[in-house]
């Protein structure tokens, strides 16, 4: 019996953190949606229902702090799990992003391990296996 893939959305402005996140998620079997900020992310969550967000806070037009706020406000998406994602690894960092419903803060640059670990940690770990 064969699984679907777990669906994980990654929104970042930076091409080199979006294509980074890809590779580590996509060799560990999991569909790996992109979105480059926040309008994008937004336009694309409903086509994708992913079952974990991990959002960048620093971006253009819309930050990080606004799209999760938007995500958690909606009636569909405010279970899905949103980790932030900043260089910035301040107390007030992580509570701003705690204040909008973020459930976890991942530092960049990021390790494959320990985007992994924070995937297991807030999705459960389902994860079809490839064989």
């Amino acid at each position: 019996m064969t699984s679907t893939p777990l669906k994980i959305m990654v929104i970042d402005d930076s091409s080199t953190i979006r294509r980074s996140a890809e590779i580590f998620l996509s060799q560990a079997g999991y569909d790996v949606v992109l979105a480059e900020d926040g309008f994008a992310a937004l336009a694309q969550i409903n086509d994708h229902h992913p079952a974990l967000v991990f959002c960048d806070i620093l971006m253009p037009r819309l930050d990080g702090y606004q799209t999760c706020a938007l995500i958690k406000k909606s009636q569909q998406f405010h279970a899905t799990p949103v980790l932030m994602l900043s260089s910035r690894d301040g107390l007030f960092d992580r509570a701003r992003g705690a204040m909008v419903g973020a459930e976890a803060y991942l530092t960049k640059p990021f390790t494959r391990d320990s985007l992994l670990a924070a995937v297991h940690a807030h999705a459960g770990g389902a994860v079809a296996i490839p064989e």
